[in-house]
């Protein structure tokens, strides 16, 4: 259902930097750079995650309540992935466990502010 989702920066390498690495150990690869914004997915017809310098030229502001949630595998990967997003300079938003039985997840900021999280379900 959801094509592609963009977040705003306002240092397009940094953040270049921070995801290339991040979605990189998810398996998904940068699909697409220019020199306003980069894209990464999982593959054609998947959905992708882009960093943007906005339009309007305007500063990039984090939106209150919005949130990118990143779907894993294993509470192994989100507790992995989550401590890479703070090594790559991310903030935490809360640590990993679960919320609930089966749903576990990590939240954190990237360097811009945006909300993310990892998360898996277990059965």
């Amino acid at each position: 259902m959801i094509g592609y989702v963009m977040l705003g920066t306002n240092d397009l390498d940094r953040s270049v930097g921070f995801y290339d690495a991040l979605l990189g150990e998810m398996g998904a690869t940068r699909r697409n750079t220019t020199q306003r914004l980069a894209a990464w997915s999982f593959g054609d017809g998947r959905t992708v995650l882009s960093v943007t310098l906005p339009i309007d030229r305007n500063d990039a502001s984090v939106g209150n309540g919005s949130m990118v949630a990143l779907g894993v595998r294993s509470p192994e990967k989100v507790d992995a992935l989550y401590a890479r997003a703070l090594e790559l300079g991310g903030s935490s938003e809360g640590e990993p466990g679960y919320r609930g039985e089966t749903f576990y997840a990590g939240y954190f900021r990237d360097p811009d502010g945006n909300k993310l999280n990892f998360f898996s379900y277990s059965e």
